[in-house]
């Protein structure tokens, strides 16, 4: 069993242009009835279920000439049902008309409009106590039968006992009352000025933290490009810098070869003989620089030096160090 009740237009109700159609045709009337004819008229809208603004007929010469006169308890009703509450009646019952059932459950109605109007939920305790109910059944008959006059629409909490309001048709305007309006609605501007000279003061800021953002950026890109061209020069420096070393390094080595000492050539010149193998050409180098200071040994250094230069020929300047060497010997 659901404990909330949302409430709709289920039934077909009478809409608002018909109520002031029917309120135009009263005041019609009104207007030319005097005495008894008017005080029925007055006592006919009060009773229609339809009609829940009287200020058209309140606004009639002959209604207000009812306030000075004995039939003023009309005029105070009618003014009761235009701006009051049912409370108010009840304190003091005596200053307005005896109301009829239908009467008293059409000022409930209003007092809820206006406690619609000043709060959008709506405890049971407030209804009760403004509306003199005493029991939540009767009240929430009540508050059922103003959504179906179409004068409020809400959803009853029946678990958190409170009404919540999403419409509330208005009520007339007491007199006196637009000055305050006015006050309010001038509060209002003022607000919206304030509002709106915060935001044009958050918009200059946005505006001048966005500028500063895009010149750091400007200024963060030109800085890495300038690094990326450091670091492209220092990277081609230090290339150029190695090819230079290695070329000289390699020089230097060619050289400081070392040469064998003639006892070398003395010792292995024969091994390479007896046996009948090639020995390297680090052998070749000792060999032709132990050969002493004549023509022959300048040769040997010399074809020693080719033979490092020409790989194909080391064999040949090999053998023929070696055949010099051994004929020298």
């Amino acid at each position: 069993m659901t404990q909330d009740i949302l409430m709709k237009n289920d039934e077909p109700t009478t809409t608002n242009d018909a109520s002031r159609n029917q309120l135009k045709q009263y005041c019609a009337t009104a207007k030319s009835s005097i005495g008894s004819q008017l005080l029925d008229v007055v006592r006919q809208v009060l009773e229609a279920p339809s009609i829940y603004v009287f200020g058209e007929l309140l606004a009639l010469p002959n209604i207000q000439e009812l306030k000075d006169g004995i039939h003023s308890k009309y005029l105070n009703t009618l003014n009761l049902f235009a701006y009051g509450t049912y409370k108010q009646y009840r304190q003091q019952p005596g200053e307005y008309l005896e109301l009829t059932a239908t009467m008293q459950k059409k000022l409930q109605h209003l007092t809820i409009v206006s406690l619609a109007i000043k709060n959008k939920c709506i405890p049971y305790e407030v209804l009760l106590e403004e509306l003199e109910i005493n029991n939540v059944r009767h009240l929430e008959d009540v508050i059922i039968e103003a959504i179906y006059a179409d004068i409020i629409h809400g959803k009853l909490f029946q678990n958190n006992r409170f009404l919540e309001i999403d419409y509330a048709q208005g009520r007339d305007i007491p007199p006196g009352y637009t000055s305050k309006i006015a006050q309010t609605l001038s509060q209002w501007v003022e607000s919206c000025d304030a509002i709106s000279n915060c935001i044009d003061m958050q918009i200059t800021r946005a505006n001048s933290e966005k500028a500063r953002g895009l010149k750091n950026k400007d200024h963060i890109e030109q800085e890495i490009i300038n690094l990326k061209k450091v670091l492209k020069t220092q990277i081609s420096d230090n290339d150029d810098s190695m090819q230079i070393d290695t070329r000289e390094s390699s020089s230097l080595d060619l050289r400081r070869k070392p040469f064998k000492t003639k006892g070398s050539r003395l010792h292995h010149a024969p091994m390479g003989k007896l046996t009948g193998k090639a020995t390297t050409s680090t052998d070749a180098v000792g060999s032709a620089a132990a050969v002493d200071g004549d023509g022959d040994g300048e040769r040997g250094v010399a074809n020693v030096t080719m033979a490092a230069a020409s790989t194909s020929s080391l064999t040949s300047t090999w053998l023929k160090a070696f055949t010099q060497s051994f004929d020298r010997e």
